[in-house]
């Protein structure tokens, strides 16, 4: 009878224990987020999703160094959800994480970190390097690569020029575009397939002055002039390496194909007859591109391509190609002195830095860097080019990786890297400043309860140390629209209404929120149209009682232009405002700040739309109209719709071939370009002049300089 006890007790025993033991491995997990280096006299971040319990003091935890304690500079930052470590000399080291940190309900997904602290970063010695970087880096849930879009953020304007100027960012840094024009021609790539050059010269009777047809699966996306050369950067597929692979893991696979970015260099002295006299190119996708002077500067990413079920690649997969027509006519590996790892680095991917000085003409002036670790987003100032990469803990958005290089000419050199709490949505959530480099985030995600999202500006010195703060902004909300402007900031954040701030961050180490205006939609993008006034471009929304109770659905509705006031930084107000069309409408301008037509002394702003309307069918919707309108926007008047270039639709769909992309000015005329016509009008009236149809490029073929050997 006790042997029986005994058994139920043990039995009863040994159940509690498997099921606490269950109990346990099913516990919630801290995420826990860090790089995997950081420069010398800068603090590693590290990230917890979960706050430090409130009696653990940051000493408990500790650093070792070759199997010994090392002393080090612990604190907490943001409600203890992250620790900084600082004050560590060059090498190899391991945070320790105590255990119960977080609570005994709660374990850390990591008891220790491995990091290294960089003395700086040198070009790699050997392939062995690169090979030990890919294996010990894990794989991460990440965002799309997205190609865009003194150093004060301002609207580019004519200045002395009587013609149309690519919208951009920054004063002195060129943005690349599919159409442009020097006031006597247009040159464009709109069908990718080949560059069209328009002479414009007579309004009243355009003619096509030349078309090249690219005859060698090359395809165009962006496009610089500078006076009598055009710059052209697009891609051809470039077959992955297979020269030393073993046939036996390929034989059953379909190949991948890898793309070969490719800049060329035209010289237009006959617009007639356009000669190629130069290509360069990196293999990888473009992130981004910009022209300073004479300079060109395209920024790809490369992410080889690895075997899951071969772990170990070869040589040749890891290393980037590059080409460039004046060394030899073959794609070659990139020299091991040229490729880098950055601190931080937690992608398998490179960042390929490709810079061309086009007045070099059919030789030299050209310089390729490789840095490990993912690209994403780009902003470039006149002196600094700005790198970002986000790094992932369980597949969720963190935290951003921003790494900062010099520009001299075709040298581009790394400098400094910093990391941020969340995600940065494009270009205009950065700025460079008086030295200062700012960023607005936006950390956490929108349905999540346990990681709400939040809002914030980062402040950081020439050295990319943080100086200056504003966080926690509209919980449950995230950035749609952001843009620096001197001493002010100014960030859209959206989920049911549209909240502008308004913030001054004149002095860097005590930023502030200085106003707040809520209003019904949303802006995709702002633009200054003077010191005291901002454009909203975006999105009417339209709030609908939810069936099932509870918070109301939020749909969106017509294009929204809405006119800021923000004289009083304590008032912002929304003085006037343009609702264009109902849900489905869009225009480029909401996504492609190149796509908005400027002109500065008539105030004018224009843009390609395609007009929507909900139809008499439930849930359909009918397309009305395309083409695109301008409207004059001043303090005064507010918005003034001055010119409705579009026209009525009988399909249910929209011919590509027919949709305004552009829109250009030349003195007194204004051009629409689509991809099968180029029309013109007078400025004053809008009275249609011509139409000049386009060629589908078949004639005046320009070879390439060679075929490309691979």
């Amino acid at each position: 009878m006790n042997t029986s006890r005994w058994l139920i007790v043990l039995g009863a025993a040994g159940t509690i224990g498997i099921l606490v033991l269950i109990s346990f491995l099913l516990w919630p997990k801290v995420g826990i987020t860090s790089t995997k280096s950081v420069l010398a006299g800068q603090s590693l971040n590290v990230y917890f999703t979960e706050p430090v319990k409130k009696n653990l003091d940051a000493s408990e935890f500790h650093i070792m160094k070759s199997n010994k304690r090392t002393p080090a500079k612990l604190s907490y930052g943001n409600g203890k959800t992250s620790l900084q470590v600082g004050e560590l000399q060059p090498g190899d080291y391991t945070l320790h994480i105590p255990t119960n940190s977080f609570g005994i309900w709660k374990r850390a997904a990591y008891k220790a970190l491995s990091f290294t602290v960089l003395e700086s970063v040198q070009p790699v010695t050997s392939i062995k390097e690169i090979k030990n970087f890919f294996e010990r880096v894990e794989p991460q849930g990440r965002s799309e690569i997205m190609e865009e879009s003194s150093s004060e953020d301002k609207a580019s304007t004519s200045g002395g020029a009587d013609h149309s100027q690519t919208n951009q960012q920054v004063a002195g840094v060129d943005e690349a575009d599919t159409v442009k024009t020097d006031g006597d021609f247009l040159y464009d790539i709109l069908n990718g397939e080949g560059l069209m050059i328009t002479d414009i010269r007579n309004p009243n009777e355009m003619v096509r002055a030349s078309e090249v047809a690219f005859s060698d699966e090359f395809y165009a996306n962006q496009l610089y002039i500078d006076q009598d050369k055009v710059v052209l950067i697009g891609g051809r597929n470039l077959d992955a390496p297979t020269s030393n692979m073993d046939s036996k893991i390929t034989e059953d696979r379909m190949m991948p194909t890898q793309q070969l970015s490719v800049i060329r260099v035209y010289d237009v002295t006959d617009r007639t007859n356009p000669k190629l006299i130069r290509e360069t190119g990196a293999e990888g996708y473009v992130i981004g591109t910009r022209k300073i002077g004479q300079f060109v500067y395209m920024i790809t990413n490369n992410q080889p391509f690895l075997w899951y079920d071969h772990p170990k690649p070869l040589e040749d997969q890891l290393i980037p190609k590059v080409y460039d027509s004046t060394a030899n006519q073959k794609v070659q590996s990139l020299a091991l002195d040229k490729i880098s790892i950055l601190p931080g680095a937690m992608e398998h991917s490179y960042s390929v830095i490709t810079t061309l000085d086009i007045e070099s003409g059919e030789k030299g002036g050209v310089d390729t860097k490789a840095y490990l670790g993912s690209g994403e987003q780009l902003y470039m100032s006149a002196d600094h080019l700005y790198l970002t990469s986000t790094n992932y803990q369980n597949n969720q958005q963190s935290t951003s990786e921003v790494f900062k290089f010099s520009l001299d000419k075709t040298d581009v050199y790394f400098l400094q890297t910093a990391q941020l709490k969340g995600t940065i949505l494009n270009q205009f959530s950065m700025d460079e400043h008086n030295g200062y480099f700012r960023a607005v985030t936006t950390e956490g995600n929108l349905w999540d309860e346990r990681n709400k999202a939040k809002n914030h500006l980062f402040i950081l010195d020439e050295n990319m140390k943080q100086v200056g703060s504003v966080e926690n902004l509209a919980v449950n909300e995230r950035i749609y629209s952001a843009r620096f402007l001197g001493d002010k900031a100014y960030m859209v954040t959206f989920r049911e209404t549209d909240p502008l701030f308004v913030m001054d961050v004149a002095d860097p180490h005590h930023p502030k929120v200085l106003g707040e205006l809520k209003i019904p939609g949303f802006s995709n993008y702002l633009h200054p149209l003077d010191e005291g006034h901002l454009i909203g471009f975006g999105y009417e929304t339209i709030a609908k009682k939810n069936p099932q109770g509870g918070a109301p659905l939020i749909q969106t509705g017509g294009m929204k232009i809405s006119l800021f006031d923000v004289t009083d930084f304590a008032n912002p107000k929304e003085t006037a405002s343009e609702v264009i069309g109902g849900q489905g409408t869009y225009s480029s301008v909401q996504h492609d700040h190149h796509a908005l037509f400027i002109h500065p002394t008539r105030n004018l702003f224009g843009f390609p739309i395609s007009v929507y309307e909900q139809s008499k069918r439930e849930n359909i919707l009918d397309l009305q109209s395309s083409g695109a309108m301008i409207y004059e926007i001043t303090t005064e008047r507010g918005i003034v719709k001055t010119a409705d270039l579009t026209k009525r639709m009988t399909n249910d769909y929209m011919d590509w071939e027919k949709e305004i992309q552009r829109l250009l000015y030349s003195g007194n005329f204004l051009y629409t370009i689509s991809a099968n016509e180029v029309n013109s009008y007078t400025l004053d009236h809008f009275t249609p002049l011509d139409t000049l149809e386009r060629a589908s490029y078949t004639t005046n073929s320009v070879p390439p300089l060679e075929s490309i050997e691979k």
